[in-house]
């Protein structure tokens, strides 16, 4: 006499997760082809720019005034009002953000390795009544590198801590982060905003009435 075995189905566990790693793997592929989707740096947006495309404008920097944002920046680590325009704002962010040049390895010497992540240097712009903040990340993993765009644009609004950049759209390559918001939160930190702020900066920020974007201009007001 032979027994028969009963087949059992997928039980209900089962059958839900499978389907939320296919949405997981689903997900992951298509944040992956958004962010090596091309960024096209331009001068300006094009009138019949498609819906989908992503673009980057580069913001100016005036060096020709490096000796006023010394001095502004003076001024407002006292306690004075500043008004910033994007080319200062650029030459700020190059001063405070500037990397040690490193030196040729000694004979006998390895290299160092290149950085998994690194950063170029953050780049301002003012249009619109509003700031966009920027950096190119290259990433080098297993031998392969690549670059991408993050750029996040918004304005500025008042918190606990003081007044903070909190932006509305922000992107990495053509993927659109501010729809995933923890991710969003976590990069925005990573790439824009956990840069090294000098002692300076950080004393004279909380101590703002007011931060307004007027045109093209950063407006720091102090009480």
């Amino acid at each position: 006499m032979s027994a028969k075995k009963t087949q059992r189905g997928p039980s209900l566990f089962e059958v839900a997760l499978g389907a939320a790693l296919s949405v997981a793997l689903g997900c992951a592929v298509g944040a992956a082809l958004l962010l090596i989707k091309p960024v096209l740096k331009v001068k300006e947006i094009p009138k019949d720019a498609p819906a989908n495309a992503v673009y980057y404008i580069e913001g100016n920097r005036d060096f020709n005034r490096t000796a006023e944002v010394t001095d502004k920046r003076k001024a407002f680590a006292g306690g004075e009002s500043v008004d910033l325009s994007e080319g200062e704002l650029n030459v700020l962010f190059s001063a405070i953000g500037s990397k040690p040049a490193a030196g040729a390895p000694k004979p006998g010497e390895k290299p160092p390795e290149p950085r998994a992540i690194d950063l170029s240097g953050l780049n301002a712009r003012i249009h619109d009544g509003r700031l966009q903040l920027a950096d190119t990340l290259t990433v080098s993993l297993f031998g392969a590198t690549g670059t991408f765009i993050v750029q996040a644009s918004g304005a500025f609004e008042k918190g606990a801590s003081g007044f903070e950049f909190v932006p509305d759209v922000f992107y990495v390559g053509g993927c659109p982060m501010q729809r995933l918001p923890i991710i969003k939160d976590i990069l925005l930190k990573k790439f824009l905003l956990g840069q090294p702020v000098p002692d300076d900066l950080v004393a004279a920020w909380p101590k703002l009435a007011a931060v307004s974007i007027e045109g093209s201009t950063l407006r720091l007001k102090m009480p």
